[in-house]
């Protein structure tokens, strides 16, 4: 954020219509990712377009102090010695997760199966996310993780633990439960098997191939044996699809508008909302595409359309279970009502998105229908008034979106998380003609 982490507030409110190229920070899952598994390869690996959030900042500064060596020749940019898959030291003290949550569930697997103990921390947010969907298959494979009452974190792992590989079917589809057992099972006796009952993003899957592992994976279904090293490789980040998300809403809903957001992550299992958006009419086009990575990325061309009610495909859901707060802000300025099912998993991300959402549509003057699994969204003009984003930087993002077709100014609280996430948010959503302000 550009007035920095002290800036709680935001004051929101109508602007002018959006115009711009834009490069959107670097995606969050990717950087992640990225970091860990060139700390576990043999050899150097160069990271380019790193998201200099606060969470992969987290990330890289515990593997850092896990004993590997990242330099940070420029912005966006890391050189990552690589310590090999068994070259890991124990920390001095606990490890901060931060708000990362994709940080904490990914490191629960990969310290499970090290020599020493480690204890995972995070915020005040991520301090009440449950963590048993991640532990318990776990301990199937022989890990030993103790968390506070309920699950929750902090999470101290036992390390000198013999890991079996597993064939586990998960509950709930989650590709961080996913990928914590994945990376569990490189150092598992046997195969890791995870299926899943409807399929997540792949981002562990490619990425680990990238860096040499020998890994079958299909929607839904991946297998790894193991005992693999990892070979050093280059990364290239793509921009993020969940930070694009709310300027592809925001151009949508002002008339006017006409955005190009630059090389954005296109992985199926993350672009559910593209398919929702342009299921209720949405202007967006796909413009010089590629490949980054293994990713697919290409430019985003979104112009001003008006928008319909949808009931929305239960089949998305999985594949934009992040981008729900976007979806109902294009939902309150669509003709028709928006209906949203199957989506539970929203009420434990890092606030209780479904109420966080549907309180602040009513604070600003709409209907919203919650249910245990979702929501009916009666679209309306949004009027000024205040909206807590209960810490959630979706949340926050979201209403400043939101407050650019409102008819008074929107005061949007508790927005410091935004770093997290996407630092510099404001500054490039002024930049194209949205009217935001620290209050």
């Amino acid at each position: 954020m550009s007035g920095g982490s002290d800036a709680l507030d935001w004051i929101a409110s109508a602007g002018s219509p959006l115009r711009g190229t834009l490069d959107i920070p670097g995606d969050k899952s990717v950087s992640h990712r990225s970091v860990m598994f060139a700390a576990l390869a043999d050899g150097v690996s160069t990271i380019e377009g790193f998201l200099e959030g606060e969470d992969t900042r987290a990330t890289a500064a515990i593997f850092a102090r896990l004993g590997v060596r990242i330099e940070t020749p420029s912005p966006s940019r890391r050189i990552v010695h690589g310590v090999g898959i068994d070259g890991l030291r124990a920390a001095d003290g606990v490890l901060d997760c931060g708000n990362a949550g994709t940080g904490m569930r990914l490191l629960a697997g990969l310290l499970a199966a090290q020599r020493f103990d480690s204890v995972l921390v995070g915020d005040a947010s991520l301090s009440r996310r449950p963590m048993r969907r991640v532990t318990a298959p776990l301990a199937k494979m022989g890990a030993r993780i103790d968390t506070e009452a309920g699950g929750l974190p902090p999470l101290r792992i036992h390390g000198g633990q013999a890991l079996v590989g597993i064939d586990h079917t998960l509950e709930v589809a989650s590709a961080q439960v996913k990928s914590a057992l994945l990376l569990a099972g490189l150092y598992a006796d046997g195969e890791t098997i995870v299926r899943e009952p409807h399929p997540t993003r792949d981002y562990t899957e490619r990425m680990l191939s990238a860096f040499g592992v020998d890994i079958e994976f299909s929607p839904g279904f991946a297998r790894l044996r193991g005992g693999q090293r990892l070979r050093a490789t280059d990364i290239a980040v793509p921009a993020d699809f969940s930070s694009a998300a709310f300027f592809l809403v925001a151009a949508g809903i002002v008339p006017g508008s006409e955005l190009r957001l630059k090389q954005v992550g296109l992985n199926p299992r993350r672009t559910g909302l593209l398919q929702a958006l342009r299921m209720m009419g949405a202007d967006i086009v796909e413009d010089n595409g590629g490949v980054h990575g293994g990713e697919p990325v290409a430019d985003l061309v979104v112009r001003y359309a008006p928008l319909r009610g949808i009931e929305v495909p239960e089949t998305l859901v999985p594949d934009m279970i992040d981008e729900f707060p976007a979806l109902f802000i294009a939902a309150a300025h669509a003709s028709g009502p928006t209906v949203v099912r199957g989506a539970a998993e929203l009420r434990v991300k890092e606030s209780d998105r479904l109420a966080a959402m549907a309180n602040g549509l009513r604070g600003l003057g709409l209907q919203v229908d919650e249910t245990p699994d979702g929501a009916t969204i009666h679209p309306g003009t949004l009027q000024g008034g205040v909206v807590d984003s209960l810490g959630d930087h979706r949340i926050a993002m979201a209403f400043a979106v939101g407050a650019q077709r409102a008819l008074g100014e929107v005061r949007i609280g508790d927005v410091a998380n935004v770093a997290t996430s996407f630092p510099g948010f404001d500054a490039l959503a002024r930049g194209v003609g949205c009217s935001l302000s620290d209050a």
